[in-house]
């Protein structure tokens, strides 16, 4: 055992060296440019938080989230298999910290999500009649929603309820509660919550198929005199793949409906996959071409999610009146579910900051847009 003296100049010299890191980090967070600072005057910049982030157990995560966006969405406490995880019981301890989160660091918080055919509790499993999906359904929706009236910004009512083609899931809401039961989620949302923005929120709906069942689907809870505020594009694509065309037809196409457009997921897969959209149900069988980047992403590869990055803000600056929130899905590399999904393990590269906050090339080139 050491002596004091020996102790207390150790302890002395480990919290002089925190110290040290505590400020090389606060002055890197502070150097960057920050995004939401950049384009104040044009939209809203936000990621989705986890429960590390959300519990503020890293002080230097905390104070770059603040420093770079203005809106948040919660990546899982508020899907209904957390907060609704038995009949008669809700959780919101983590939903609540979110709030405070966002109060707190002057953070708007988008909620997430009130419905959806996925992440439900288990309890659903073992329903099968349409009186009791129905109570689920509406108890849920009036107690969550409810429960954060005044205390979030927006909510994503209805998430991915639609095919490729644009017809209706046939999820357990389809099946026991009709097509209509889109147009009651945005009524009863409205009713327990009136000041809250209220939005539908898909993936692939800037597609021709898919965005004519979103644009239908508006117009539907519209024409009941039901509020609808906006439409959520995922964007959930793929390096060198941006359907830069299809995008600035739907910004055009929702906002004529009197919709706010925002882009609620984004990120860019720089990995190989098979299929396109972002069903969390689907999968891929690993093989030796699966993870081709677990070293580092080669600069070609950078250049073109930079180029990427870069087309897809200038088209949303060019529709700014159109646009207003851009959400990143996830703060940096190495917190993208695009690492586990549709392969487990993988090493992905997705999103403006690396595996250490560093900005990346397509940071910079996002950034330049409003500098020159």
């Amino acid at each position: 055992m050491l002596p004091n003296k020996h102790i207390i100049a150790l302890s002395a010299a480990v919290l002089l060296l925190a110290n040290v890191t505590t400020e090389k980090g606060t002055a890197l967070a502070q150097s960057i440019p920050s995004l939401k600072d950049t384009f104040k005057k044009d939209f809203g910049i936000g990621t989705a938080l986890n429960n590390a982030q959300i519990e503020e157990r890293d002080p230097q995560m905390t104070e770059f989230i603040a420093r770079q966006f203005n809106m948040a969405t919660p990546e899982n406490i508020m899907k209904s298999a957390l907060i609704h995880p038995k009949w008669d019981t809700y959780d919101f301890s983590m939903g609540d910290k979110l709030v405070d989160f966002g109060r707190k660091h002057n953070i708007k918080i988008n909620g997430h999500t009130l419905i959806w055919h996925s992440q439900l509790p288990s309890f659903i499993r073992g329903i099968h009649s349409q009186d009791s999906i129905r109570t689920f359904f509406t108890d849920h929706i009036k107690t969550v929603a409810g429960h954060y009236k005044g205390k979030v910004f927006s909510w994503d009512v209805v998430n991915e309820a639609l095919n490729e083609d644009g017809t209706l899931r046939k999820s357990v809401f389809l099946q026991y509660l009709g097509d209509d039961y889109i147009t009651q989620a945005f009524r009863l949302a409205q009713e327990a919550s009136p000041g809250t923005e209220l939005y539908y929120n898909d993936y692939n709906n800037e597609q021709p198929a898919k965005r004519a069942g979103c644009l239908a689907l508006i117009k539907k809870v519209k024409e009941a005199g039901v509020r609808i505020d906006g439409v959520g594009i995922q964007g959930h694509w793929h390096v060198g793949k941006i359907p830069l065309n299809d995008i600035e037809e739907s910004i055009n196409q929702y906002a004529a409906l009197g919709m706010k457009v925002m882009f609620t997921e984004l990120d860019i897969e720089v990995l190989p996959r098979n299929f396109q959209g972002a069903d969390v149900g689907q999968r891929m069988t690993a093989n030796e071409q699966s993870n081709p980047y677990a070293a580092a992403l080669p600069d070609s590869v950078q250049q073109q999610l930079a180029a990427d990055y870069e087309a897809l803000f200038k088209l949303f600056l060019k529709h700014k009146d159109k646009v207003t929130r851009v959400t990143f899905w996830g703060i940096n590399d190495g917190q993208s579910w695009l690492n586990n999904w549709p392969i487990r393990g993988r090493t992905s590269y997705p999103l403006l900051f690396d595996r250490n906050n560093q900005p990346k090339p397509a940071f910079y080139r996002v950034i330049g847009l409003k500098k020159g």
